[in-house]
């Protein structure tokens, strides 16, 4: 089966940092892109960050400047380090793998911020 993992998700306090982990148990892992989402409170689904086969990187605006992905095509990991976190960051982030012919999502992991 294919299948993603994150980790590294908890209690942070705001204006720390955290950094989350996907494993990603997929096919043709290297050609795919991967991309981490999120779910905020009153908000959709959106991308934080996404990286492709060659390495090119996308960021939601809400992420520029204080996130970064990466990717170890040798481990099948993705991983996003987050800093400067605010209580608009807290929610479920999700990673997913951008395959053919499907996408696969992992099942989330919580961040939460306190005051």
């Amino acid at each position: 089966q294919e299948e993603l993992v994150e980790s590294g998700g908890g209690l942070v306090q705001a204006g720390g940092s955290l950094k989350l982990s996907c494993a990603a148990s997929v096919s043709f892992f290297s050609a795919n892109t991967m991309a981490w989402y999120r779910q905020t409170p009153g908000k959709q689904r959106e991308l934080v960050a996404s990286i492709s086969s060659g390495g090119t990187i996308v960021y939601g605006d809400f992420a520029k400047g204080r996130f970064a992905i990466s990717r170890d095509n040798s481990k099948k990991t993705v991983s996003l380090q987050m800093n400067r976190l605010n209580a608009e960051d807290a929610g479920v982030y999700y990673c997913k793998s951008q395959g053919w012919p499907h996408d696969y999502w992992g099942q989330g992991t919580q961040v939460t911020v306190s005051s």
